[in-house]
Formats: structure tokens, C-alpha cells, sequence
């Protein structure tokens, strides 16, 4: 079978964007849930966001114009039609961006798996009310920590299947300078084994696994990644030659803006990473309208 040769990324695919901050004056959001797994002086003491110290240029807590005209008018500027932002009850920003925007913003809702039969219900709630189209978890945030393949994450995986919504789950070293083991590559492999039926999209990078995931999404056929809080310059290699060659239907595009990364940086990026004429489309669009259910 051939591949077709890289080329550069195609201006006319209405992308879609699997994960943005909340688009109002919450959106660079709170991380006082993680103080006490941060143990650091520096961390502790000096850095408004937790994971500033990778991010040249990290947002700060105030001051900047993070509305929901700011946000929209960003995404018109770079071509991107819908973002995927995580619903909390308490945070207007979010609720009245999908209430105002529903063709432009695609509801998820995260989940602490520690909070038990009350997560299941908190997510059975947010599709009931909200329409939800996916869950997410944040592993190594949690408190306490919950590894992927933990008891207290089985009721949230039956719960996705039950409503056939895919779970988008931090992997690899997490940025925060807090203990990774919960979040190694090496645990997904029982969960799709034992829920062969769940859409499982990997986050964050997956880093240093990236090899390990690449060989999972080979074996699982409903595993997926997502390039969120990653600058495209610094995409895994092993992710760029999967792509290219059998995983151009495993590989979603997704930002972090405005959390880490403003999009001016993304889509220069984006330009020079070297995927092949038949992965862009699939990888800015198709194939999160297919993972996530979308209409086109």
C-alpha cells in the first residue's frame, strides 16, 4: 500500500479543536485542587499556572482579555469552527458559551473517580442536561491519585459505554511536578482489553510511552490520540510516522488554548509538521466527527 508524500496543511478544513479552556472570564481556571499533591517551593510559591515553567509564554491568573468575543473571534481567525470545553455548574463562562454557541462549542464534563457512584450520576446529569459528547479525567490530579487502570475508574468507564461517550484521559508524565506512575501508557492496555467497547482518546502527550502508544493503538481499535498542551514543533516523531503511515485514522487534533498556548503559536506551528495530503483532513476534522459522534 502507498502513502501519499507530506504536504503542507490545507487552509479550507473547518477544524475542530478536541480541547479548549472555558471561553469567558474563567478560562484560565483555578488548580488549588492539586496544592496538596505540589510539594515544590517553586511551585508552591511562584507560578500562577502549574506547568509555567514548560510554557514560555503561560497565561496568568488576571489580565487577560479571555471573553467570549475574544475567543470566538480567534477561533474565526484560524479557521476553527468548534471547540471541545469542559461544562462546570459553577462557572457561568462555559454554560452561556454553549446555551449562545451550541454550533460552535461542544460540551465535556471531568470527572474525580474518587467521588465514586456520585461521579457516575455527575455524568448521567451533564448528558441529560447539557448534552455532553465525551467525559474526561485527569489522573495524576486527582487527590487522591487514581491510576487508569484503578477499581475507582471501572464505573466511569461503564458509565461512557452505557451512553457511548468516548473518555479523554490525561497519559504520560504530567506537567505538574507531581508523581506520573498512575498515568503510565503500560495501564491502558487492560482498559481497553476488559471495555473493548470504549473510546478511549488519550491527552497530554503520552510522553516518554510514546513508542508504547503507538504499539497500543496498533493492537485496540477503538484507542486514539490527541495532541492537546502540545506545541506542533514538538509533536512525538512516533506519532508524525504513525500518522503517515497506518494511524491516520487514530490521530485528533486538539490545542490548548487559551490555557498554554495561544493559537497564533499553534497554527504557525502547525505549518511545518510533515503530515501526508491524506492525514490533514482526517486529523484537523473527520475523524473527531467520527470518535465523538459529531454531525459534519
Amino acid at each position: 500500500m502507498g502513502y501519499s508524500a507530506p504536504m503542507a496543511m490545507p487552509e479550507d478544513i473547518p477544524i475542530i479543536d478536541l480541547l479548549m479552556g472555558n471561553p469567558g472570564p474563567d478560562a484560565i481556571p483555578g488548580y488549588g485542587f492539586l496544592a496538596p499533591l505540589i510539594r515544590d517551593p517553586e511551585s508552591l510559591g511562584r507560578f500562577d499556572f502549574p506547568v509555567e515553567y514548560i510554557f514560555k509564554d503561560a497565561p496568568k491568573q488576571g489580565g487577560r482579555p479571555d471573553t467570549l468575543r475574544y475567543v470566538l473571534e480567534e477561533m474565526d481567525k484560524y479557521g476553527v469552527e468548534r471547540g471541545m470545553i469542559a461544562l462546570y455548574p459553577d462557572q457561568p463562562g462555559s454554560l452561556e458559551a454553549t446555551k449562545q454557541h451550541p454550533d460552535r462549542f461542544i460540551a465535556s464534563c471531568e470527572v474525580d473517580p474518587n467521588q465514586g457512584v456520585d461521579a457516575v450520576r455527575h455524568i448521567q446529569r451533564m448528558h441529560d442536561e447539557f448534552g455532553i459528547r465525551s467525559v474526561t479525567v485527569f489522573p495524576a490530579g486527582c487527590v487522591p491519585q487514581v491510576p487508569i487502570n484503578d477499581k475507582r475508574m471501572y464505573p466511569i468507564y461503564t458509565k461512557c459505554v452505557e451512553l457511548d461517550l468516548p473518555i479523554c484521559v490525561c497519559v504520560g508524565v504530567p506537567g505538574p511536578r507531581i508523581p506520573m506512575l498512575c498515568q503510565h501508557v503500560e495501564l491502558i492496555d487492560e482498559v481497553c482489553w476488559f471495555f473493548p467497547e470504549l473510546k478511549f482518546v488519550m491527552r497530554h502527550g503520552a510522553e516518554p510511552w510514546t513508542d508504547l502508544a503507538v504499539k497500543l493503538m496498533l493492537k485496540w481499535p477503538n484507542l486514539y490520540y490527541s495532541t492537546s498542551a502540545f506545541a506542533p514543533k514538538h509533536y512525538p516523531s512516533a506519532i508524525i510516522d504513525y500518522a503517515n503511515t497506518r494511524g491516520a485514522d487514530k490521530i485528533l487534533f486538539a490545542g490548548y488554548f487559551p490555557l498554554g498556548l495561544s493559537y497564533e503559536r499553534i497554527f504557525r506551528d502547525l505549518h511545518g509538521v510533515p503530515f501526508n495530503d491524506n492525514v490533514w483532513p482526517r486529523f484537523l476534522r473527520e475523524n473527531a466527527l467520527r470518535v465523538f459522534g459529531f454531525d459534519g
